[in-house]
């Protein structure tokens, strides 16, 4: 063991020299007890305070204190001799002698603690360090004097045995509760002493002693830090322990009491001033420059003393009146080497502190030393590989961490300076050489620069020209991060850099906007999970908390969005947001709809929390908002679950406030009662809450609000009760675009919102055939049996009140009609009452039988064929004449049906539609059709189309109800306006016969009309009326004849079809 050779035989002559005088001497005994005693014996015997000082007052009051100890500590073989039966020294001694042996006692077995902390046995050593702490906690006195004595009485002992004593001593003091006058320069006195000492353990020993006096600092720091000036300001330049001691002191605020920081500070720009005069002394200086070049033994920490004197240089640069003894010192500093990241850190502060009285000469510093050929060589235009010299190649990065210096030390003069330094910044961003040093160091001067302009009272009102710039540099910094890593700060000290800029004057255009929230957005929620985030950073030496740094990312992306909103509370902000969270939303991977929902989340819950949209102003969009959340409602994981429900509870309370002129009441069911109400059918809006409910402790949090305790299916409809006509349409529209998905659970789930939206809500929407035409687009690509069965019964819903918008929407893609297409008529007729009413305005869409233009004015056809719908209506009876849904109704419109079908057939050959061409041959062009040849045809000199070819074209609300080219209208139909289709007049059948007298000149006989109209085994006369309102006949429950139904006689004879008067047609 080291240095034993001195220690022993001096504790040996110690302990003969004083055993004869025990009893009258303590210190003797104490000595003796220490040399032969057991070091288990304070496990018996109690510890009391000691001082031997006679005029101690606080030896009785801690005499009975114990100090325990551990039961598994090993046997000595050591004994100590005077442990004896207390009850037995009771009776002997007096109680005051009891005491003193106790006293003595335990001194002894600390002095012998003290002089184990030689061993070599690191496990022994640890003990004993822990054993001589617990009982300092007890009798820290007892303790101090002990070691003050052992220090006294072996002057000889080893540097390593002294550094040992030293850890004990400091942490001594600092268990403490206060510290005697005394033991304060005894103790300091053996500090300085000691701090300057080389010995072979170097610098160790040094702080070791150093330690010793901050531990004193807690205590008295005014009189540690007058003895520090007394040695700073000989004149020498200091030694590295005094400014270690100091830069601890100046870094370390639990060493202070509350408000004693800022005294400290202001003593050392004291002591910086009076240090002024060292200068121009070239000694001083040049041990400085020595000092603050030293390499340091890692290149991740910075030793305190080396850390401290670059503040203590700044202040006294700050201090110097002269400005080119500044300018001097500073630019002999930035000649230094660049090299190490906290020398770069080092020398930008200097430059700072000395800014706050010399800013433009410093700014001139920076000017020339941007300009000059070492810099140049850092810059990426003239960086020549193989011949990078390490002193600078980041010398751009400690120009860059200067400005941001200068920044924060400029305080209240920031504002006209704020554009030139971000125009350097953004220069040497550009054009130096990229890695991971410049990285850092822009961002550092970036936070350095928004933070000091955010504290000026006036930034405000001020116009600042270089924040577009400044940004585009942030977003090329966030693109070129690794797209499947996260082991740095930088994304998050990104997103405050970009929610201190959005603050400023001029605000952001909206395209710039877009671009910072599509590229912040996607920098984090593109992230892979955090399992394969931890895998790409276990090989580093110290691997970063994966989770810990996603989690402080994804706050500071929470509240950038947040400063948007802040700095534009209205809706279409809060709308602008949201649409760029849409889109991660509806992303295909499970982390990413998570992150995006949280951060969702969190934008409502802050905006419900905090009032900071105006309540007059109404929301833009809100139901994609709603739909986007119901259906995230049903999304498999379950985060996103109670995150999506959380959100729309967020989202009801948001909505209350906005419009609270409204009655807002939730009544909160019962599972019970929930359950019921879902008995009697399907649930139309059910993503599992009751079944799949997780256990408790993983349940979300919710306020005290009713509507948190509601299942999701009955949020939803809570919410939809208050949403206006415009953004029910909007729910529509998302759900409806929901069905387009890959994911089979977003299709379902778009398919259960539409459901229910048009369940609750479907009689007062709007714009309905174009809901019905998004409906057959995305019908087809719709893979989930059950969630194309639910849109179908969407539909089904929808006719009941708007089957006239329907019939006309399916009409346009029915020809050719396709199985998506029929599928969504047998929809819109799956009920009866529905289906009749289908069948009939798909007969009033047959009868129109516009002419079309060519064949008027001899101009070629439009674009837009009118036709097209009546042959739609052809083509769409054609099959629906065989569903299921229409039979009943097909079979009781089967005459009217047959007559108006009979009829298209002419109008149709009459279009003369073109054919596809023969093998071999080309497409002849298509014959403009010719009223002129079915107006020869008719016989009569009257055209099918009546009088269109002669009169102007009638609004179909005014069209003349012709037949066989009459001008008369039918009595055997009543007139009802507004049954049809754009408001037209409905023809309502009676089914009676033709009255003579409403027919044009020359009536017609039943043979005529046979032979003009119809095929050659029947003869009948088509009515022109309009059957809209009730489409089927229900008058006669008996079929008049064909001949009948020809003449309006019914007691004419047999017609041409060979049925008698009175009986059935055959042919029908």
């Amino acid at each position: 063991m080291d240095g034993q050779h001195s220690e022993k035989p001096h504790s040996h002559t110690t302990a003969d020299r004083m055993s004869s005088t025990t009893s009258q001497n303590p210190r003797s005994a104490q000595r003796q007890a220490g040399t032969c005693g057991n070091p288990e014996g304070d496990a018996r015997c109690p510890t009391s305070h000691r001082i031997f000082s006679p005029v101690s007052r606080s030896t009785k009051d801690l005499s009975y204190m114990k100090v325990p100890a551990p039961r598994d500590r090993q046997t000595h073989p050591t004994t100590i001799l005077l442990c004896k039966s207390q009850s037995s020294q009771a009776a002997l001694v007096p109680k005051e002698h009891k005491m003193f042996m106790e006293e003595a006692y335990n001194a002894a077995i600390c002095f012998k603690m003290l002089r184990d902390l030689n061993s070599s046995d690191t496990l022994r050593l640890k003990y004993i360090i822990k054993k001589i702490k617990n009982m300092a906690y007890g009798a820290p006195n007892l303790v101090l004097e002990t070691i003050h004595d052992y220090f006294v009485d072996n002057p000889e002992i080893s540097s390593r045995h002294k550094f040992r004593l030293f850890h004990v001593l400091e942490a001594v003091i600092e268990s403490s509760d206060s510290l005697e006058e005394a033991w304060e320069k005894s103790f300091m006195q053996l500090a300085l002493e000691n701090m300057t000492k080389s010995t072979e353990l170097e610098e160790a020993y040094q702080d070791a002693a150093s330690n010793v006096l901050l531990a004193i600092c807690r205590h008295s720091w005014r009189v540690v830090a007058q003895h520090l000036e007394t040695e700073v300001l000989t004149g020498v330049f200091p030694h590295r322990s005094l400014l270690y001691v100091m830069g601890i002191l100046t870094s370390t605020e639990a060493i202070f009491k509350q408000g004693d920081k800022a005294c400290w500070e202001e003593h050392l720009a004291q002591m910086a001033v009076k240090s002024v005069q060292f200068l121009n002394t070239d000694a001083w200086h040049k041990a400085l420059l020595l000092a603050l070049t030293k390499p340091d033994q890692t290149c991740q920490e910075q030793p305190p003393e080396k850390a401290f004197l670059f503040i203590y240089y700044g202040l006294i640069l700050q201090a110097e009146d002269n400005s080119t003894t500044v300018r001097a010192h500073l630019r002999s500093l930035l000649d230094t080497s660049h090299q190490w990241p906290k020398q770069r850190e080092g020398i930008a502060l200097t430059m700072g502190l000395a800014a706050v009285r010399h800013l433009d000469h410093v700014w001139a510093v920076l000017e020339q030393f941007g300009q000059s050929t070492p810099i140049k060589w850092s810059l990426q235009s003239f960086c020549l590989q193989n011949s990078e010299d390490p002193r600078w190649k980041w010398a751009s990065s400690t120009v860059l961490l200067a400005y941001g210096q200068v920044a924060a030390r400029a305080k209240a003069h920031i504002l006209p300076w704020a554009d030139n330094i971000l125009s350097r910044m953004v220069f040497y961003f550009h054009y130096s050489s990229w890695d991971e040093t410049l990285k850092q160091s822009f961002l550092t001067a970036v936070l350095m620069l928004v933070g000091a302009i955010s504290r000026n009272e006036g930034a405000h009102s001020y116009e600042f020209a270089q924040i577009s710039e400044l940004l585009e540099c942030l977003m090329v910094l966030l693109e070129k991060e690794p797209r499947d890593t996260l082991c740095t700060s930088t994304r998050q000290q990104a997103f405050y850099i970009v929610a201190s800029l959005c603050k400023l004057r001029p605000p952001l255009d909206l395209e710039r906007k877009s671009r910072v929230l599509s590229v912040c957005l996607h920098s984090v929620l593109a992230l892979p999970l955090l399992d394969v985030l931890e895998k790409h950073t276990c090989l580093f030496l110290e691997p970063p908390n994966v989770q810990t740094l996603y989690n402080k990312t994804a706050e500071a992306l929470d509240q950038m969005l947040q400063s948007f909103i802040i700095q534009n509370p209205t809706t279409d902000e809060l709308h602008f947001l949201l649409s760029h969270l849409y889109l991660w939303l509806a992303s295909e991977k499970a982390h990413e709809r998570q992150r995006a929902m949280h951060s969702c989340v969190a934008l409502l819950r802050f905006l419900s929390q905090n009032p900071y949209l105006d309540p007059k102003e109404d929301f833009k969009r809100i139901g994609q908002l709603v739909c986007m959340l119901g259906i995230l409602c049903q999304d498999p994981d379950r985060a996103t679950q109670h995150s999506s429900l959380e959100g729309v509870g967020h989202l009801y309370q948001l909505l209350r406030c906005q419009r609270a002129t409204e009655t807002w009441k939730v009544e909160v069911q019962t599972p019970e009662q929930l359950s019921q109400a879902h008995g009697d059918e399907a649930p139309v809006w059910s993503c599992g809450d009751q079944k799949t409910a997780p256990p408790a402790s993983q349940e979300p949090v919710f306020p005290k609000d009713g509507v948190f305790q509601l299942s999701s299916s009955q949020v939803i409809k809570e919410v939809m009760k208050h949403l206006t006509v415009a953004e029910l349409t909007d729910v529509l529209w998302t759900a409806i675009e929901g069905l387009g998905s890959t994911s089979p659970f977003r299709v379902q789930a778009a398919a259960d919102m539409l459901l229910t939206t048009i369940k609750e809500h479907g009689a007062n929407l709007e714009t309905v055939a174009n809901l019905g035409r998004a409906i057959h687009l995305q019908l087809c690509s719709v893979r989930v049996p059950q969630a194309k069965a639910d849109v179908l019964r969407a539909v089904t819903l929808l006719a009941r009140s708007h089957t006239p918008e329907l019939v006309a929407t399916f009409l346009d893609f029915s020809i050719p009609l396709d199985s998506h297409a029929f599928r969504l008529w047998r929809a819109l007729g799956a009920e009866q009452p529905v289906s009749r009413l289908v069948l009939a305005m798909l007969l009033d869409w047959l009868r129109e039988r516009p002419l079309p233009a060519g064949a008027r004015n001899g101009s070629p056809q439009p674009k837009d064929q009118p036709w097209l719908r009546s042959l739609a209506a052809m083509s769409t009876l054609h099959e629906l004449q065989f569903a299921r849904e229409f039979q009943k109704a097909v079979r009781e419109a089967h005459p009217e049906l047959l007559l108006a079908l009979l009829t298209q057939l002419h109008y149709v050959l009459e279009l003369n539609l073109p054919e596809g061409p023969r093998p071999g041959q080309e497409a002849p062009e298509t014959a403009t059709p010719s009223p002129q040849r079915y107006r020869q045809g008719l016989g009569r000199g009257q055209s099918f189309w009546g009088t269109h070819d002669s009169t102007p074209e009638r609004p179909r609300g005014q069209r003349s109800h012709q037949h066989g080219g009459t001008q008369g209208r039918c009595r055997a139909c009543v007139h009802t306006p507004g049954g049809a289709p754009g408001g037209r007049n409905t023809c309502r059948p009676v089914w009676t016969s033709w009255d003579s007298a409403s027919r044009s000149p020359g009536t017609w006989s039943s043979q005529e009309f046979c032979e003009t109209m119809l095929p050659p085994r029947c003869a009948r006369k088509e009515t022109k009326a309009q059957r809209r309102s009730e489409p089927f006949p229900e008058t006669h429950s008996t079929p008049m004849s064909c001949e009948a139904r020809v003449s309006g006689t019914a007691g004419r004879p047999r017609g041409h079809c060979g049925v008698p008067p009175g009986s059935p047609c055959a042919w029908l």
